[in-house]
């Protein structure tokens, strides 16, 4: 049987053993007769350390060839050390370069945005980078894991898609043999069929919008977690996502603390992010912007100002909901007053939701009920300029057994920049896709 592998995130199951390194080389320095080598194998950071007279010959002499990012394979024992990065360190007693690397072109010094995205492919072994890639992953692990808990089933929708789901304005086309096809924007639709089918589901994967957006908060490429679940109405689905916010930070902070550190996040405040969350409707955010001095008439929806503003009177995350139908999309269910019933005719209110984070991240969250009724919903496809037969399938869904029903989509880079606290979310997704910018 082969020998279990060495990771450094495992040093602690080691501890006392000799064992085999394969990583590469953050950094190293010199002291007299001691030589200190920096080790990441992709888990995590480690010190080798150097004597001489403990470690070959050859290991003090090839020392001074490694550049940073030479990879290596680096055999020696395993000890505690309370001072170094992992809390272990190893006694190096031989190594072997697999390949000296080349000039590194990131180095310690600042360097300028521009010149980093176009490194994208090297920046990301940075330890911020790194730090923030491995708590995505880690939300993308727990966001599965809540939805397959509660008994949901994943619903893959295409990415290919013949129409719009958000409007017509922010849509990526694209040759599809005789006709054309465009990149989703959003997998609800999909999932709105799935949830007839299912009783509940959620989509998760990559959407897209084509906005000449050039802020802290907008991809052009991101990913989304849609759940959508029968007899929901506005209310269950504030619930549904305030229970998975709460359980996805509450997971993170568990299992990925380390990269939280690294990442200098204020785990305190992330421990705040616990329910109840606030739920205030649109009406009463404005009171609350025109009291922080940041009014705007009503109808208008929310630009960073004013999300920024609702974070900073609640300190959590807060529910908006009964948002102005004029500004949301034509599935929405309508209401005549904050709180009141849906309708089968115009309401001045949707009956939708949106999740704004603390601390200037914005809406995490977006949703509410949709509209069941048939009639309805064909007036509104026409009402936003929409070709019917491109529904077709869409008004089947309230042909054939339809039913209240409720769904959100959550934005999966947004979520990680407030859980991490990075400053943009080109950072917390490999390669981001923005305006200008898709190389590498």
């Amino acid at each position: 049987m082969s020998e279990k592998r060495f990771y450094i995130e495992n040093a602690s199951q080691f501890d006392g053993q000799t064992v085999t390194l394969k990583g590469w080389v953050y950094n190293k320095r010199s002291s007299g007769k001691i030589k200190f080598l920096m080790m990441r194998d992709g888990t995590g950071l480690m010190q080798g350390i150097l004597f001489k007279g403990e470690c070959s010959d050859q290991a003090f002499e090839e020392f001074e060839k490694l550049t940073q990012e030479s990879s290596i394979e680096v055999t020696g024992t395993i000890r505690k050390d309370p001072r170094t990065p992992g809390k272990f360190e190893m006694g190096v007693q031989s190594f072997k370069a697999v390949q000296i690397a080349d000039v590194y072109p990131i180095s310690p010094k600042d360097h300028g945005v521009e010149f980093l995205m176009e490194n994208r492919h090297l920046w990301i072994r940075s330890q911020k980078q790194w730090a923030a890639l491995r708590v995505r992953a880690e939300i993308i692990r727990t966001i599965q894991q809540f939805y397959d808990e509660k008994g949901f089933v994943r619903f893959d929708a295409p990415i290919l898609t013949p129409s719009s789901c958000e409007g017509t304005s922010t849509l990526f086309s694209t040759p599809y043999f005789d006709e054309k096809a465009y990149l989703t924007q959003s997998g609800q639709l999909y999932g709105e069929v799935g949830a007839m089918a299912f009783g509940k589901i959620y989509v998760f994967g990559p959407t897209f919008r084509a906005e000449k957006s050039k802020t802290r908060k907008h991809l052009t490429e991101f990913w989304m977690v849609e759940p959508e679940v029968a007899f929901n109405d506005l209310n269950d689905n504030m619930t549904l996502g305030e229970e998975f916010v709460e359980y996805v930070f509450q997971n993170v902070i568990s299992k990925r603390a380390k990269e939280l550190e690294i990442l200098e996040r204020d785990i305190k405040k992330l421990e705040k992010m616990k329910g109840p969350f606030p739920r205030i409707s649109y009406d009463d955010a404005l009171k609350v912007l025109e009291k922080r001095g940041c009014a705007i008439p009503w109808g208008e929806d929310f630009g960073a100002p004013h999300e920024t503003a609702l974070g900073q009177e609640f300190d959590k995350p807060v529910f908006v909901h009964h948002m102005p139908a004029q500004i949301k999309a034509f599935y929405f269910k309508q209401s005549d007053t904050v709180g009141g019933p849906g309708v089968t005719g115009n309401g001045k209110y949707a009956l939708g939701c949106d999740l704004i984070a603390p601390d200037g991240y914005g809406e995490v969250i977006g949703g509410g009920q949709r509209e069941e009724n048939i009639d309805v919903l064909k007036r509104r496809i026409a009402e936003h300029g929409l070709a019917e037969a491109d529904y077709s399938w869409y008004l089947d869904l309230r042909r054939f057994g339809s039913v209240p029903h409720s769904g959100f989509g959550l934005g999966l880079e947004r979520t990680v920049a407030w859980i991490t606290g990075v400053e943009h979310v080109r950072e917390t997704i490999p390669f981001p896709r923005m305006l200008n910018t898709i190389r590498p």
